[in-house]
C-alpha cells in the first residue's frame, strides 16, 4: 500500500483540519528493568529453565502498520490505527 507523504486530517489541538506529515511508527527499545522481564530472569536462573513455552513458529504473516501523523502547524503527533498489511510504502 502506498501512502501519501502528507495528509490533510483533523488536529485535536488546532481543532480544525490541517496538513499532517506522515511517517511509520516504530516501537522504541524495551527497557530491561520492567518488572515482568526482571521476574522472568529470576525464574530462568538455576535449574528448571524457561517458565513458559517458547514460541516455535510464528502464527501471523503480517504486522499492523501504524501511521504517525505530525501536524505541520502545531507539531502535535497522533497515531492512526494500524491495519494488517504486508508492506507499507510512503510516497516520495
Amino acid at each position: 500500500m502506498i501512502v501519501p507523504k502528507e495528509i490533510r486530517t483533523y488536529c485535536p489541538r488546532c481543532r480544525r483540519h490541517t496538513v499532517h506529515k506522515v511517517s511509520l511508527y516504530k516501537k522504541g527499545k524495551d527497557s530491561p528493568f520492567r518488572w515482568g522481564v526482571v521476574k522472568h530472569e529470576w525464574e530462568k536462573k538455576g535449574y528448571g529453565g524457561q517458565k513458559w513455552p517458547m514460541l516455535k513458529r510464528k502464527a501471523k504473516t503480517t504486522k499492523k502498520a501504524v501511521l504517525k501523523l505530525t501536524c505541520n502547524e502545531c507539531g502535535y503527533i497522533l497515531h492512526k490505527e494500524g491495519i494488517r498489511i504486508r508492506k507499507v510504502e510512503i510516497a516520495r
